[in-house]
């Protein structure tokens, strides 16, 4: 869905709240011009016709004649807010409506676009990573779609310009309508731990071929969503915490890997191209055993490829050689395969 159509849904929104504040305006203005003419000796029931007759500007006659100033000035403050409050009342109606109409325009629209789908991401949640992973994609010209339970937030997404179908990813057939059957990954990104499972198991029985990447909170949780079929399991907490970690232990490496480099974002896109990931480890303290080198270290690796070293004196090796001794501690910068990266086994 273009961003064009988001924008126009987000200025039609809540217009039945419009319409309630219109009504309750014109009702107020009746009520006190009732009682202005009650105050002045009518009838009440003289008083609602005479209201009637000129906030509705139907002018068939003055129920009493108007013949004092006090009796001129509510009949005129009537007419001005009266008057008005139905012109209000009028447009809050028809941009009513009109919002329905156009609900169910768009809604067409997007059950359309979504049918056409075919090789395409399905993002299940649009919150705070919802959110990052749809501009990346976007911004890498993926086709994708996002279910999103939170009206606003759908809203939200439809107004970037993304694809959006407001219902419960928990709900089987709403998976279904995403066409997950011919998807090729769905990303389930909710923060609820125990939706993402279900998501993960109702998404794997639809399809066995595709590709699942699911968020998990709880360290406890990433067994279950391997279990319930996902192939890849993040958890942001546990991520950000590595990072800080790499920033505190090893600042030099961190700039190397990621800040402080013009080209480091050019490099880890050049990577990743490859299939290849540029990850920072720490050299646990078994190395201080035995001389541990780096081409030992490459081997026992299994593809592994060290591109330099963090010395715990502060010194920094670029490209060290294979006879390079590894100690205990060092932050050990390497190339490895997507999702392959650990430390190699090595017998004391």
């Amino acid at each position: 869905m273009s961003g064009q159509s988001g924008v126009i849904e987000k200025l039609i929104a809540r217009p039945f709240r419009n319409l309630g504040l219109a009504v309750t305006f014109v009702l107020v203005v009746a009520a006190c011009a009732i009682l202005a003419y009650m105050h002045a000796g009518w009838s009440f029931d003289d008083a609602l016709y005479m209201v009637t007759l000129t906030i509705f500007t139907v002018g068939y006659g003055e129920v009493r004649p108007i013949d004092t100033d006090y009796l001129h000035g509510v009949t005129m403050a009537t007419m001005v807010f009266g008057c008005t409050g139905v012109i209000i009342v009028t447009g809050a109606l028809v941009q009513a409506l009109t919002q329905s109409q156009l609900e169910h325009f768009f809604g067409k629209r997007v059950e359309r676009d979504i049918d056409k789908l075919d090789g395409h991401i399905v993002i299940c949640g649009f919150g705070r990573i919802g959110l990052m992973l749809a501009s990346e994609l976007s911004a890498a010209g993926e086709t994708f779609v996002v279910v999103e339970r939170d009206e606003e937030r759908c809203q939200e997404a439809r107004s970037l310009g993304f694809l959006c179908r407001h219902a419960d990813a928990t709900d089987e057939d709403v998976l279904r309508a995403m066409h997950v059957e011919r998807a090729k990954v769905v990303a389930t990104v909710l923060p609820d731990d125990a939706a993402n499972v279900y998501i993960t198991l109702s998404a794997r029985s639809l399809n066995p071929k595709l590709e699942i990447i699911a968020r998990g909170e709880r360290p406890s949780t990433e067994r279950k969503l391997i279990q319930a079929g996902a192939d890849k399991v993040v958890m942001p907490a546990h991520i950000g915490a590595e990072r800080i970690a790499e920033i505190i232990l090893y600042p030099k490496l961190a700039s190397y890997l990621r800040e402080g480099q013009p080209d480091a974002a050019a490099r880890e896109e050049d990577l990743a191209a490859l299939g290849l990931d540029l990850s920072v480890v720490t050299a646990p303290a078994s190395f201080a055993a035995r001389r541990v080198t780096v081409g030992e270290f490459e081997r026992r690796g299994g593809g592994l490829l060290v591109v330099r070293l963090d010395r715990g004196d502060g010194r920094v090796i670029d490209g060290p050689k294979p006879d390079e001794v590894i100690h205990a501690g060092d932050g050990v910068a390497v190339v490895s395969k997507l999702g392959r990266l650990g430390l190699p086994t090595i017998e004391t």
